[in-house]
């Protein structure tokens, strides 16, 4: 990505970007940027670059992991910047650069000798105690810390570098051949949400690439496919949004009310669709993240174009939130997740777009309640309760496999019959809450009232009135000599467990060869025809349950 800085461009973006200040913010920021008479030239490009990068780091890149590299064209530059940016204070930066006593950068001026740059290493000595420990220091904070978010060099860290989170590379002294391509080797390192590293270059050293580039195939060991798409033009980029733009508004053709929200949260019913939808969200606001990053962009893009892109945006990852909430989906803070908020809040200023958040166990009924509470539309709220419960079944059915499949089977019906439209929004709620009370409470499925306080032998006893119910014919009897077994069975497993036992195969064994055991008996007692499957059966269900019910 390529950006001349002049007055006139300056001047311009001044206005655009600082028109949330007051007047009086403005007019001191514009004193002190105007301020630079007595300045030569050079000084007064560096303070003009330093604006643009502090401005186009915190709009694109602030408040994210992403770090970004500043490469000057000598040690002075290198503080030039760094008293510059800290000036505008936009953002935070550190300069690493060598001892007064080895050469760095421009060798044809005696820059070693200079106050600015023997003060600085003076500093740093004083601070850090050797150079060795400043390097060091600087570099780590660069790497794990939250500052500094730019990190200005002359020729350090441009080889051999590895810092996965730097992602912008802002060019502004002239770099040729190897040491260009390992300048961009620098910021294309993989790391999470990161599509590519970006470079701004204020010196057109871009222009160098392709000699670079044949320098690099005369080599022995040249691969052409290492360098395939190695450079790819921001133009070339922002040339998809249209179409990414399309594809994501194509997952929802067919509604007709474009501003019915409902009508949109349906359509997501579908977990397949749900997945494409975010994976065109994603390559929707990675696009236009990069987009609005392009100064060519802007102004060559119609105003309400723009405005369309960002307000669809909004209202997609709105829709992206509720849907998360409505069908209970894991909430993965991942991938792109830092990188859609940050172009929210640089890009749109009018109503906020609520983050996704851990979501509430339905075992928390009064949190639970509220949360449903907030929600709009008597659907909206059934899907949530259904969906929410659903997951919580998942999550619990080996703990009670008997009881939470009944009542996963009673949900799938409720949620396909209002899909299908053979249940009214009004009855699905009533149907589906009904189903989330007996899930909280343990409730709905006839036990014995010896098992009432029973609850790991509940589990047991769901466990081995199926099989028992295979023969024994009367409802009433199967139900008692299922309870009996379940006591039973729990009363050995309690007496055999010990700390780690689950782990620990002796004990597993000991207790499935008593429950087995008892089991013969039962048979020989009642004349049970249980088969070696029906026994082997109860014995691995009732060890399941043992192990998540009993664990420690």
């Amino acid at each position: 990505m390529e950006q001349q800085v002049d007055r006139k461009t300056i001047d311009r973006w001044f206005d655009q970007l600082t028109a949330k200040l007051t007047v009086e913010q403005r007019a001191d920021l514009k004193k002190k940027f105007a301020s630079t008479d007595q300045l030569n030239k050079a000084e007064q490009k560096v303070k003009e670059i330093a604006f643009d990068i502090s401005v186009h780091f915190r709009d694109n890149w602030q408040g994210t992991p992403y770090k970004a590299q500043l490469v000057t064209q000598d040690k002075t530059a290198a503080l030039l910047y760094k008293k510059y940016l800290d000036e505008f204070g936009l953002v935070s930066s550190e300069v690493l650069i060598s001892g007064p006593d080895d050469r760095e950068g421009n060798e044809e001026v005696d820059e070693e000798d200079l106050p600015a740059v023997v003060s600085f290493w003076k500093r740093m000595m004083a601070k850090h105690g050797s150079e060795e420990q400043y390097n060091r220091n600087v570099i780590n904070a660069f790497k794990s810390g939250e500052h500094p978010e730019i990190i200005i060099v002359v020729d350090k860290l441009l080889t051999g570098f590895d810092a996965p989170r730097n992602t912008v590379l802002y060019l502004t002294r002239l770099l040729k051949e190897h040491t260009l391509l390992q300048a961009i080797a620098r910021v294309n390192r993989l790391f999470e949400g990161k599509d590519f590293g970006y470079i701004i270059d204020y010196r057109g050293v871009l222009q160098n690439l392709n000699k670079a580039f044949d320098l690099y195939g005369k080599l022995e060991e040249f691969d052409a496919a290492d360098l395939e798409d190695a450079v790819i033009d921001v133009a070339e980029e922002v040339k998809k949004l249209p179409q990414r733009h399309s594809d994501l508004w194509d997952v929802f053709k067919g509604i007709k009310n474009k501003q019915d929200e409902e009508q949109y949260e349906l359509r997501l019913a579908d977990e397949e669709l749900r997945e494409r939808f975010y994976e065109r969200l994603s390559a929707f606001s990675r696009n236009l993240a990069l987009a609005l990053s392009s100064v060519q962009f802007t102004e060559d893009t119609p105003n309400d174009k723009v405005e369309r892109y960002k307000a669809d945006l909004t209202f997609f990852v709105k829709l992206r939130a509720a849907v998360k909430r409505r069908y209970a989906e894991v909430v993965d803070f991942k991938e792109y997740e830092a990188k859609i908020q940050k172009l929210i809040d640089t890009h749109v200023t009018t109503g906020g777009v609520e983050k996704v958040t851990t979501l509430i166990n339905i075992f928390d009924k009064d949190a639970f309640l509220k949360e449903i509470e907030k929600l709009e539309g008597t659907a909206s709220k059934a899907d949530t309760i259904a969906h929410r419960t659903k997951k919580t079944i998942i999550e619990r059915m080996e703990e009670d496999p008997a009881f939470y499949r009944k009542f996963s089977e009673m949900l799938e019906d409720a949620i396909r019959a209002f899909r299908e439209k053979r249940l009214a929004d009004r009855d699905y709620l009533s149907k589906v809450m009904e189903i989330a009370d007996s899930v909280r409470n343990r409730t709905g499925d006839s036990l014995p009232d010896k098992l009432r306080n029973q609850d790991v032998a509940k589990a047991f006893y769901g466990v081995v009135l199926e099989p028992l119910g295979r023969h024994v014919a009367e409802p009433g009897e199967c139900r008692e000599l299922s309870a009996d077994a379940a006591l039973r069975i729990d009363e050995i497993v309690r007496a055999e467990r010990i700390v780690s036992w689950t782990t620990n195969t002796d004990v597993q064994n000991r207790m499935k060869n008593l429950i087995e055991d008892y089991l013969h008996e039962l048979k020989d007692e009642t004349g049970l025809l249980l088969t070696f499957e029906d026994i082997d059966e109860i014995l691995e269900k009732c060890l399941d349950v043992a192990k998540r019910r009993y664990a420690a």
